[in-house]
């Protein structure tokens, strides 16, 4: 008996005609891992896969997303809420992010429209999000997401994470990539920094994960870019996941028609660059 074909993806982001990244709607995602659209594969120009969808240590994380866990009691995150005097529950309180339309096409960038909704169906949010795939060098390129969230629900909202409600250093919530577990930790680091526990809720001017994949290894290199500069929400040892959060230790405030725009750049190289710093240097030239 012979197995079908896995099906084509929605949508792929090619650099010089080479998939380097695969789009997923998540219309198909379990409601309570709160569906929305994500990356993955994200590939290195060799090939190597550098993200990991529906991990059984955390179904809820998909690949390259913008994921938040609390919008004014709305989980866009998935799986447990945790709450001041439960802890972590599993509550009727997950959202969607559906996919609207496409408003701009091309190989190697695209933008989308999305409709952030809560149970009942109501927009709360309408996003516009911007992917691309810049080439760097012969062994890196760079994924461009720019997220523009507006309040479009008619009153004011503010967005949350655990650490808001009462977990100390859970401050996650935004942009997020869940990289591949592996037989060890990858190595983390940024410009004078060394370590989990040193980048972890930093604002390092960039952060890097090095790691393997099977014999081949991957680096990737985040690093923000506009005039907001969120904490870096990092794990390594429990699992590695990169994210830039909106909401460290404090609300974040949306008014009625507010609008938060983030830029996050991530350089996906093969191998172990030796000078990073310098690859972070020639990436924000393209900026």
């Amino acid at each position: 008996m012979t197995s079908s074909p896995a099906p084509a993806p929605l949508a792929r982001l090619l650099l010089d005609g080479s998939a380097v990244a695969d789009y997923d709607s998540g219309a198909t995602v379990d409601p309570v891992l709160s569906p929305r659209p994500y990356l993955h594969p994200v590939r290195t120009l060799a090939g190597t896969v550098v993200t990991e969808t529906l991990p059984e240590d955390h179904l809820h994380h998909l690949g390259v997303s913008v994921a938040v866990p609390d919008v004014s009691g709305t989980s866009f995150w998935g799986g447990r809420t945790f709450t001041p005097d439960r802890g972590s529950v599993l509550l009727d309180n997950h959202g969607r992010q559906q996919h609207v339309e496409w408003l701009a096409e091309a190989d190697s960038a695209r933008t989308e429209l999305l409709s952030w909704t809560d149970t009942s169906g109501a927009e709360m949010l309408s996003e516009e999000r911007v992917l691309a795939a810049l080439s760097v060098d012969a062994r890196t390129w760079a994924l461009d997401l720019t997220t523009r969230l507006r309040n479009t629900s008619g009153r004011d909202l503010s967005i949350g994470s655990p650490a808001t409600n009462g977990r100390p250093g859970a401050g996650y919530g935004g942009f997020f990539w869940r990289a591949p577990v592996a037989a060890h930790p990858p190595r983390c680091f940024g410009p004078g920094l060394e370590g989990e526990e040193a980048l972890h809720g930093s604002r390092a001017d960039w952060l890097a994960l090095a790691g393997y994949a099977g014999d081949a290894p991957w680096t990737l290199v985040f690093l923000q870019d506009g005039p907001e500069r969120d904490p870096w929400f990092l794990r390594a040892g429990d699992y590695p996941g990169v994210g830039a959060s909106l909401a460290w230790d404090a609300r974040l405030p949306l008014p009625a028609g507010g609008l938060i725009a983030r830029r996050t750049v991530t350089l996906v190289a093969d191998g172990h660059p030796s000078d990073v710093a310098s690859l972070v240097a020639a990436a924000r030239e393209l900026l």
